[in-house]
């Protein structure tokens, strides 16, 4: 038997001011994706953007269901219609913001498991690192790649 251990690093910045143009553009553009948030239920908004390697930016936003769970996340929303949209481009970055009733969280916004994988399928058909930003009111984390969120990610098949 051996021991073994996970490493994950990632930067964290105070505000989004601290954020490269390009992140804190992508950021912004998560958080105005709160806007189109249908959580009568959870009231919990939550708005993604991911950024296609042709620049372009697909915002989605979770949409909540009587029927749960037929429910959806905000970030596969905006990964299904950026993959839908631009099949041919990669994603190379998505950020998610959330919070109570349209309120940006202190915290920063993390993806559920499922939305994880979903990242992971995407960044492993771009054959390239995929950055996962998390955006908060009093602060945000940045990955540099998939692998730091869902680390052994299911890749069996």
């Amino acid at each position: 038997m051996s021991e073994k251990h996970l490493n994950i690093t990632y930067q964290e910045y105070g505000s989004l001011e601290e954020l490269d143009d390009k992140d804190r553009e992508l950021a912004l553009k998560a958080i105005d994706a709160m806007k189109g948030s249908y959580a009568p239920y959870s009231h919990f908004n939550v708005g993604s953007a991911v950024r296609m390697s042709n620049g372009k930016i697909v915002q989605g936003a979770n949409q909540e269901n009587a029927a749960f769970p037929s429910g959806l996340c905000a970030e596969r929303t905006a990964m299904f219609s950026a993959g839908a949209k631009y099949p041919d481009k990669d994603m190379e970055s998505i950020a998610i913001a959330g919070g109570v009733m349209g309120r940006l969280g202190h915290e920063p916004a993390t993806p559920c498991g499922a939305c994880r994988q979903v990242m992971a399928q995407y960044q492993a058909k771009s054959g390239k690192p995929m950055s996962v930003i998390m955006v908060g009111d009093g602060k945000v984390w940045k990955f540099d790649r998939v692998d730091d969120v869902l680390p052994l990610i299911f890749n069996s098949i």
